[in-house]
């Protein structure tokens, strides 16, 4: 790990991301629809319910009592019910091909940036974009920089950019990261006429 992880801008929160690999693809797979910081406290949200954020445990869940729990104000994601099913999704597949060990993504057999890329992308919830910042949020500010990590996150692994989650390491940058993002918005939406 290079740094303290600042996503959430919560202490408690931004601790369990970094100290458990499955919390933080789970806080990835909420970032959608959802405002950042709120999609990655999603796992502390969990962790205090059920008393962690394992995938063993969410895999074997009752998908009903854990949308019930996803569901509970202060819900973990503007939409629960859905998210709990693709964190449970999430969750057995880590538990089939890995072992339950989300590291394992990037460590099982010391793939090359490409691999863990098309990993990421093998996963539910991922696409290519959302493979590429999560690579990226690997390389940059959570130690896991295999080889041509960076090639294969693309801009998102450009260093000194502000373009997502992966650049996010306090206050001002994640104001840089929304500015991006709602400057990129308006570009759409402008192109589209």
């Amino acid at each position: 790990m290079t740094s303290k992880l600042c996503l959430v801008q919560d202490p408690a929160a931004d601790e369990l991301l970094e100290s458990n690999p499955f919390a933080l693809l789970v806080g990835m797979l909420l970032d959608q629809q959802y405002p950042m910081e709120a999609a990655f406290a999603g796992p502390k949200k969990i962790a205090d319910r059920i008393g962690g954020v394992d995938a063993r445990e969410i895999a074997d869940y009752d998908p009903d009592e854990f949308a019930a729990l996803c569901s509970k104000t202060p819900a973990i994601h503007r939409f629960p019910g859905s998210m709990a099913k693709r964190i449970q999704a999430l969750a057995q597949l880590i538990v089939d091909d890995y072992g339950g060990d989300a590291s394992a993504l990037w460590t099982s057999g010391d793939p090359d940036g490409a691999e863990v890329l098309r990993r990421i992308k093998a996963l539910p919830g991922f696409g290519e974009q959302k493979a590429k910042i999560f690579l990226a949020l690997l390389g940059k500010q959570y130690g896991v920089t295999p080889d041509g990590w960076r090639k294969a996150a693309g801009d998102y692994g450009k260093a000194g950019s502000f373009l997502s989650v992966a650049d996010v390491v306090d206050p001002g940058s994640l104001e840089k990261v929304r500015n991006y993002k709602k400057q990129a918005k308006a570009a759409a939406k402008a192109a589209k006429g």
